[in-house]
């Protein structure tokens, strides 16, 4: 008990910070100077690729050709030609379009992360890619694949990025505004070559990303490229050939992503009831429980069973990180959950109501993974990172989040442990009930590998983070979804799992 108690204690002392943290749609911030250009960045070990020449792109004009020279006078007609609304457009992008994009796809996020209800009958529909407009819409935008889609587009974001930085440095091609003093620049002076822009890169890879992620947005995304590619262009840094070359390699890093995603298990994640309910009666062998889902109508089988047999970014297999075996029901340690569970549903306070609420991150918004990436473009912005090394902390955040809901999944239906609603007579929660087992706790997981990862790149912010994510995991046992023993495990499993991220940059070439 002395963990537990340890747990609460600290988050009382963090709840001043974490108390004033609201949900944003967008965060509000302009162009900023970046702290550092990184014009070593195109040497920096990528994830996907061996190196940043692997993306090919033609050798650029100079400066001084004729066919430089007519892009030129174009991206000079076109910003003597902007209407307002191009200037709003312009404002909105920023000079860090990483942060942008990451918010389309936690707004995505939010959008389809509604679990598909029953049919008449009383049978439940599952979402099918081969079919997204359903009925039920594809995809159900739940915390693993909430997860898996932020990686798949931080990853190729980062990528792409490094691809830019090294051709930009190799060519040093000048920006447009500096080719010609004439031509006013929108944003902050940085000192960073044109060639390619890599804001087409995000641009390009973001749309192909999420495009796949969500199917039925194809659309919106092509338009949410069109009005970003033109506002680079708009901009003052570059000429079309600029954003040409980003688009290529944003386009070529963002298929070998998907290539990686076509095989990563994710489809398989979704299984039928007669693979749930052997996984379950194994788990029943082994331990002498199951979890069983306390929903009406219930639902045949649990949600992704198999999402712990998915492809892991950086740590060799679920095994390495599966935590220790929960207390058997009935157990000393087993009761004095159950005490403590009965005394927070007796005497819930305003503060522990209030933490619940924040940490929720239920149906309808963008799930606990984007809970963190929001904290983590906040910092970006606060110590003014430029885009290559925005797109590296959201591709580590992510990796490690999603490998940390991977193994938090392997072990939930590996021990298939019930959750207190199943096992304490007439308890009833204050946060749902979750469609899946309860050891260990996902908000846990997820929410101590993203702290790791955020303390490691921002270290002033090391305290701050680490008490956010003791926060995440008390709040679903003031909830009453999770045991304290979920959280306490759950939190280690995820501190455990970002180990493996951390050793991946430590050694990068980027430094902290």
């Amino acid at each position: 008990m002395k963990k537990i108690y340890s747990l609460i204690a600290l988050c009382t002392l963090v709840f001043v910070f974490a108390c004033n943290k609201d949900l944003p749609t967008e965060l509000e911030f302009s162009s900023y100077e970046f702290n550092s250009n990184d014009p070593q960045g195109g040497n920096w070990k990528p994830i996907l690729i061996s190196a940043g020449s692997d993306l090919k792109i033609p050798v650029p004009t100079a400066t001084n050709s004729p066919a430089y020279q007519a892009e030129l006078a174009k991206t000079k007609s076109a910003i003597q030609g902007m209407t307002a609304g191009q200037r709003k457009t312009l404002v909105y992008w920023t000079n860090n379009p990483v942060v942008r994009w990451n918010e389309i796809a936690l707004e995505l996020i939010a959008k389809y992360n509604l679990i598909p209800g029953p049919n008449a009958d009383g049978t439940y529909p599952v979402p099918n890619p081969a079919d997204p407009q359903g009925p039920p819409a594809f995809p159900f935008a739940h915390p693993p694949y909430a997860s898996r889609a932020l990686a798949y587009l931080s990853v190729a974001h980062f990528d792409g990025l490094i691809s830019a930085w090294h051709y930009k440095f190799l060519y040093n091609r000048a920006p447009a505004y500096q080719v010609d003093p004439s031509i006013p620049f929108a944003y902050h002076d940085q000192n960073i070559p044109a060639y390619p822009s890599d804001g087409a890169v995000v641009a390009a890879a973001s749309r192909k990303i999420l495009t796949a992620m969500f199917p039925l947005e194809a659309a919106y995304l092509e338009r949410r490229e069109k009005e970003h590619l033109e506002s680079l262009l708009l901009s003052g840094e570059f000429v079309p050939s600029d954003l040409d070359a980003g688009v290529s390699i944003g386009e070529e890093i963002a298929a070998l992503a998907l290539k990686r995603a076509s095989t990563d298990g994710m489809k398989n994640a979704q299984t039928n009831q007669v693979v749930g309910d052997s996984i379950a009666n194994e788990a029943f062998k082994r331990f002498g429980w199951k979890w069983i889902n306390q929903e009406s109508p219930q639902r045949p089988v649990g949600l992704t069973p198999l999402f712990g047999k998915v492809k892991m970014w950086n740590v060799p297999n679920v095994e390495a990180t599966r935590p220790p075996m929960p207390p058997k029901p009935g157990t000393p340690e087993f009761e004095a959950d159950v005490k403590l569970l009965k005394e927070y549903a007796a005497n819930s306070t305003a503060e522990r109501r209030r933490i619940t609420n924040f940490w929720q991150d239920g149906l309808g918004t963008y799930t606990p993974p984007g809970h963190w990436n929001d904290f983590a473009a906040r910092f970006i912005v606060k110590y003014r990172l430029n885009t290559l090394r925005a797109a590296r902390t959201f591709a580590y955040l992510n990796m490690a989040m999603m490998d940390g809901g991977i193994s938090c999944w392997d072990a939930k239906y590996y021990y298939h442990y019930p959750r207190p609603i199943q096992l304490i007579p007439g308890f009833e929660t204050i946060a749902g009930t979750p469609n899946f087992p309860a050891y260990t706790s996902g908000h846990s997981v997820f929410s101590a590998a993203g702290s790791e990862i955020l303390a490691y790149i921002f270290p002033e912010e090391a305290k701050l983070v680490r008490g956010w994510a003791e926060e995440a995991a008390i709040s679903r046992v003031y909830g009453g979804i999770h045991w304290s023993f979920d959280a306490i495990a759950g939190t280690q499993q995820g501190r455990n799992v970002a180990q493996y991220t951390l050793e991946k940059a430590r050694v990068d070439g980027a430094g902290r």
